[in-house]
């Protein structure tokens, strides 16, 4: 059998290269590649049905990342010991992929369609996410799906002052920003990543650095898809069309919509208005069949969007009766919860969070057990967007892709401004429960985030806030308007979602995606600006409640105390099985962790009381401790002999109390002079070259006077 097997390869410009091939694997999907670099490999697959389902206009895209565990030479954990559902890791790369992707499919394109994407081989040191964008391009590039691509994502980041793409798992540990990025030929729809507090322009700098990459990699799919012979995309009709229903509609409702946009309505008022002003206009058609209501509630909608946007654009009046800059009214406190470790309320318009922090120990970290990633977080934030935050009836499932990728964004913010590890013991969770939603809730979770991290003690380097902005282009591109602190309207009806979080000094977090091209840097740059003079005012709110971290934890928050061990002592505290440290933990109260770094013992003793501290941390020095000559030892007999007995001083170290040390008497005989139990009070005299220790009782006692 042949194959006809085709194959681009794109020169990173450092000696690396990436590799795409097709031809040879999965070639009953539409569209199939393999994607190289390094030993790592992707195998990414698009199938799109021939025909839309009746009814649909919109597309029903769904694109899932998974890594194979064989990749990395690993069997799954687990009781099944087989890939399971997607990990939250491969659903933010799965995120990343679609956000890239969706834009850029026609807008009347209803078929279902599916993006796969594996790693089936892995290298360690070779981030695969940052080839996933390129891998489902590729793909499509080489199918006859309609796409308005090619795109490309790459990682931008700064290592030792130097701009890399696609840097090493070795390089990101010490990057000052890293980015993913993604576009087009022209444009770029999509930037999400973290820096440590950089400046609006050299953000701006890495996005164009990473566009010219992106560029290269297009060039290569163009060229790919002209030798397999896909230029020609397939035929379709998906949309049924009225224009003339379209036009009656524009010209009857279209003045209705502009004054109830421009009235400064609350959210649910002016949503009751447009539907009333939609409902009777659909009640003149009469009787209809569902395509032509359809239509007419697609059509209306249409009306919305331009009115609402031309309101922007031509009186710089927002929906709420802002103008563009302005930041909706905010309001916090902080101890809401007297329980908690630390919480916050964080308000700002419509959008409101509950957010807590919760200090654990050391076995509180999350197990991350991944094909790629793998090992120990000590840090987690969990978002949660019940149904009743927008008023409206939702089944409770879990977390979904969205409030992954929302709680990621504001993980991302947070962690930046943590203080270093070895000045936080604590194992911390954030959870963010969005209690109102009517804009950015992820903005929101980054505010209460911050606020309730301070509250409970926790001495983060910088306050961080965040926030949402909109951009509203007209059709020529001639002119535009930048929207600060955007509603949800606003995001559903805009060109772009661009979401900023930073410290007084500089930028930690942007997640951006835009629904149009032609996006100019001068926009761009100025849209940062715009978002700086936002966030500033937003921390200077948040001033209001709090302004630096508590000077010390909660009375009733868990306390941490960390000492070090000899390495030789770590077998001797946890015991044969576990059963010292076990017995320890269960009579004391306290939680006790410990793991060998840097040749030492680090113990860390965990409890909500002194007591237990105090009483774990006693005995873990007894044991960890060595005995030292002239101390002294409360000890307790372990056995009697003709000679003497036998003390236990420490756990595990028994010196000998000989005949002739117990008292300044002569004794003749151990009979009746001690009980196996005893508690005696003993100074060590000596240890010899054997380790045996010499203990004396005597030297404790008042000499008897001579005299008497």
């Amino acid at each position: 059998m042949s194959l006809n097997v085709i194959k681009k390869v794109i020169d990173l410009g450092d000696g690396r290269t990436i590799e795409i091939e097709t031809g040879k694997l999965a070639k009953q999907a539409d569209g199939s590649v393999v994607i190289k670099m390094g030993d790592t490999m992707l195998l990414a697959t698009v199938v799109s049905s021939r025909e839309a389902k009746e009814g649909i206009d919109f597309l029903p895209l769904s694109v899932d990342y998974q890594e194979k565990y064989a990749s990395t030479g690993r069997i799954p954990g687990g009781f099944l010991r087989r890939e399971a559902r997607l990990s939250d890791y491969e659903v933010l790369i799965s995120r990343l992929v679609d956000r890239a992707l969706r834009p850029m499919f026609p807008e009347d394109y209803h078929a279902d369609t599916q993006v796969m994407i594996s790693l089936i081989s892995a290298d360690k040191d070779i981030m695969p996410d940052a080839l996933a964008g390129l891998a489902a391009s590729a793909a499509l590039a080489v199918s006859d799906i309609p796409f308005n691509g090619p795109i490309s994502e790459v990682r931008v980041a700064k290592v030792d002052g130097q701009l890399v793409i696609n840097p090493t798992l070795t390089q990101l540990k010490t990057a000052t920003l890293e980015f993913i990025v993604a576009g087009n030929q022209h444009d770029i729809n999509m930037v999400e990543g973290e820096s440590a507090e950089i400046q609006e322009a050299e953000l701006v700098e890495a996005i164009k650095f990473a566009h010219t990459a992106i560029k290269i990699q297009c060039l290569a799919q163009i060229e790919l898809a002209e030798e397999v012979g896909k230029t020609v995309k397939r035929t379709y009709s998906h949309e049924h069309s009225n224009e003339d229903l379209k036009q009656a509609i524009y010209e009857a409702t279209y003045q209705q919509v502009y004054d109830i946009a421009s009235s400064a309505s609350a959210k649910d008022e002016r949503s009751a208005k447009f539907k009333e002003v939609r409902d009777a206009y659909i009640a003149t058609l009469g009787e209809i069949d569902d395509i032509t209501k359809s239509l007419a509630k697609k059509y209306y909608h249409d009306v919305e969007y331009d009115a609402i946007r031309n309101l922007v654009l031509d009186e710089g009046k927002r929906l709420d009766g802002r103008h563009t800059k302005q930041i909706r009214p905010i309001w916090s406190e902080i101890s809401y919860l007297p329980s908690a470790h630390g919480s916050a309320v964080f308000t700002r318009g419509e959008t409101q969070a509950l957010t807590t922090v919760t200090l654990g120990a050391k076995d509180d970290e999350q197990m991350i057990d991944g094909a790629f990633i793998n090992g120990y977080q000590k840090f987690l934030l969990h978002y949660n967007f019940p149904g009743f935050s927008t008023g409206e009836v939702r089944p409770n499932r879990g977390a979904g892709r969205r409030e992954i990728g929302h709680g990621n964004l504001a993980m991302r913010s947070l962690k930046r401004v943590l203080p270093h590890e070895d000045e936080n013991p604590y194992t911390i969770r954030i959870v963010s429960d969005i209690l109102e939603s009517n804009g950015s809730s992820s903005m929101a979770t980054v505010c209460a985030g911050t606020l309730a991290l301070m509250d409970a003690g926790i001495k983060i380097t910088n306050p961080v806030s965040g926030i949402a902005m909109g951009l509203i282009t007209n059709e020529m591109g001639t002119k535009y308007a930048i929207l600060s602190d955007i509603l949800g309207d606003e995001d559903h009806l805009g060109d772009m979602d661009f979401k900023v979080t930073g410290t007084k000094n500089g930028i930690v977090a942007v997640q951006m995606d835009l629904k149009i091209n032609g996006l100019s840097y001068e926009v761009l740059t100025n849209a940062l600006d715009q978002a700086k003079e936002g966030r500033l005012h937003i921390l200077g709110e948040m001033a209001k409640t709090i302004t630096a971290p508590r000077e010390d934890y909660k009375p009733h928050a868990p306390r941490i105390v960390t000492i070090k061990i000899d390495k030789e002592f770590i077998g001797a505290v946890i015991g044969p099985g576990g059963k010292i440290i076990q017995e320890m933990q269960r009579e004391t109260g306290a939680t006790i962790s410990i793991e060998e770094k840097d040749n030492q013992g680090i113990v860390q003793v965990f409890a909500d009381n002194k007591a237990s501290i105090d009483a774990a941390l006693t005995r873990i020095r007894n044991i960890a401790s060595k005995p030292e000559v002239g101390e002294i030892y409360e000890g307790k007999v372990k056995s009697i002999m003709p000679f003497g007995a036998f003390v236990e001083i420490m756990p595990g170290k028994d010196g000998l109390l000989h005949i002739s040390e117990i008292d300044h008497r002569r004794i003749e005989t151990m009979d009746g002079i001690f009980n196996v139990g005893d508690e005696v009070r003993v100074k060590l005299l000596d240890v010899d070259k054997q380790g045996k220790l010499k203990l004396s009782r005597k030297v404790l006692l008042p000499r008897p006077d001579s005299n008497k």
